[in-house]
Formats: structure tokens, sequence, C-alpha cells
């Protein structure tokens, strides 16, 4: 024992400082028992992704869960096991005006969004590379219009699109694509967004391109617009979700059942009596459906642009 005890005096001499030699000094990672704070922490852990579970994949199951079952659900009855899986409901939904809906949302949706991403491009290059006496103040008057709710301006937009003239028919905007789709290209954020991104761009590149004889043009075209994929992504999703989800505009404008967008027929199947749960909830998962397919599509710019906006100050 008295040799042994030498002989770890003699090894914790022999060591800088005489510190004694364990799991942590050797840099060996010792085992430790699953304390009571890690266990709490691992119960609290469990409680979350629960509650998460709950709160977010719940309803989307039971919305697939009877949309998609062919059992005959009674009004505000839902099911969390479907029974004998089929497209009936689906169907049903389709022919009840879903499917007109549709391709008038996806018009107004495709039409709408492109038009407003170029407004949006050509005012935020404008505003952030151009320099004029009371740009600020015009970004400042362009954000304030996001401040309003679009219940204050739903009359008087409606009384001047029923004094624009609509060519193609030779009555007004109202009950028309034109009246559906103008009103939804100028919209605020993503100039905003645009704006800031084209700011971080160095002038050093627009300035050698000039040198070259390029025109603004295509110096937007070539050189801005490519640097602005990312952000543009960004402003797609939030522009077509903008658009997408519309129904105080189109149901002041669509005067007729045929012009009604997909929100305005999913809402009037949700206030019917004489239709089942199966087939208000199948024309609910179909107004989801382009919503998340575009999503999806644009995830690698949306979240580029996101990463970007927030690395760069």
């Amino acid at each position: 024992m008295s040799g042994t005890g030498h002989g770890n005096a003699a090894y914790e001499d022999a060591r800088p400082g005489g510190v004694a030699a364990t799991g942590s000094t050797l840099g060996l990672r010792m085992p430790r028992a699953l304390s009571r704070s890690r266990a709490g922490r691992t119960v609290v852990r469990i409680l979350l992704y629960a509650l998460a579970v709950f709160v977010f994949v719940l309803p989307l199951w039971t919305l697939l869960a009877t949309a998609l079952s062919g059992g005959l659900a009674r009004l505000g009855q839902v099911m969390v096991f479907p029974q004998h899986l089929t497209w009936g409901n689906i169907s049903q939904a389709w022919d009840l005006g879903v499917a007109r809906g549709l391709l008038n949302s996806v018009i107004v949706a495709a039409v709408g969004l492109v038009l407003q991403l170029v407004v949006s491009t050509l005012a935020a290059y404008a505003l952030a590379r151009k320099r004029f006496r009371g740009s600020t103040l015009i970004l400042l008057v362009i954000l304030a219009t996001m401040m309003m709710p679009e219940e204050v301006i739903a009359v008087p937009l409606f009384q001047v699109l029923g004094k624009i003239p609509e060519p193609f028919t030779g009555g007004t905007l109202v009950d028309s694509y034109g009246g559906l789709i103008l009103p939804l290209v100028g919209w605020a954020l993503p100039v905003f967004v645009l704006t800031g991104f084209m700011r971080r761009i160095p002038l050093e590149l627009e300035e050698a391109a000039r040198m070259d004889g390029a025109s603004d043009f295509r110096i937007l075209t070539r050189i801005i617009v490519p640097l602005c994929l990312p952000a543009l992504g960004t402003c797609a999703v939030f522009g077509f979700l903008m658009i997408w989800d519309q129904y105080l505009l189109p149901l002041l404008v669509a005067q007729s059942p045929s012009m009604n967008t997909l929100t305005v027929v999913v809402t009037s199947l949700q206030a019917s009596q004489e239709q089942g749960e199966g087939v208000k909830l199948a024309a609910v998962l179909i107004l989801m459906v382009p919503a998340v397919l575009v999503y999806l599509a644009l995830q690698r710019l949306f979240e580029r642009g996101l990463l970007s906006g927030s690395l760069k100050g």
C-alpha cells in the first residue's frame, strides 16, 4: 500500500503543477449518470414534440382522413381514422364549382404574380440604384400602404374598378379578370425586399457594365436580376400566398359564379348545410395543394433569400 501511495505521489509530482491524472486531464470523456435535470429536460422536449404534433400534424391528418374517407361524416364531425378510402368527396367537390374556381385562381395567381414581380423589380431598381430627391420618402409612402387594412379601401376600389372600361368586352373591370388582377400588381413587400437586396450589390459591377456600353435595361436584366434571384424567390412565395388567399377582392369584383375564385367557392361550400364534412374538407384540400407545390418548387431560392437577408447587414 505504501509503495502504491509513493508511486501515485511520484506520478502526480511528475506532472506540471502536481495535478493528478484524471479522465478530463487526459482528454477522455468519462461516462456520467443521467441526472434529474437532464431527465427533466428530456421530458420537456418530448412534451414539446407531442404538442407540436398535436397542433400541426393532427389537423392535417384529420383533414386528409375525412376528405379521403368514404364514410359519411355528419356536420361538424371529422375522422381521425379514414374509412373506405375513396376519391368520391374530391370528385363531388370538383363538380360543385371547385374546378372553375381553381381555374380562375390559377389564372389570377399566375398573371398577377408575374406582373407583381416585374413592377416590383422595376420600382426597386429605380429606388436602389438611381439617385434622386425624394426616393426615401417614396419608399416610406409605399411601405405605409401595408399599414392600411384592405377593408378600408375595398369600397373605393370597387367604385374605381366600376368606372374603368374593359377593352375586350366593352364593360368595366368589375366581374372580369382585369379587376381581379390589377389591384394585386402593386404590393409594398416585394418592393421593400428587392430595394434592400439591390442596395447591397456593388456599384462597381454596374459601372463596369456602363463602360462597356450597356444600357439600364441590359444592366437590370443581365446583372441585377440574376444576382437577386434569391430575393425574387422569397417575394414569389409570399406574393403567391397573398394572391392565392385573396377573399375580399374576388368577393366584391366577381359578380357571376363563373368568375369566383377558389377561396370564394370553398367559403360558400363551408356555409352550405347540404354538403357533408368530407366534401367541404376535400375542397379545402384542393385549395391547399397549389400553395404547397409552389413553396416546394421555390424552397431553395426562398431559403437562400432569407439566409442572405439575415447575414448581410
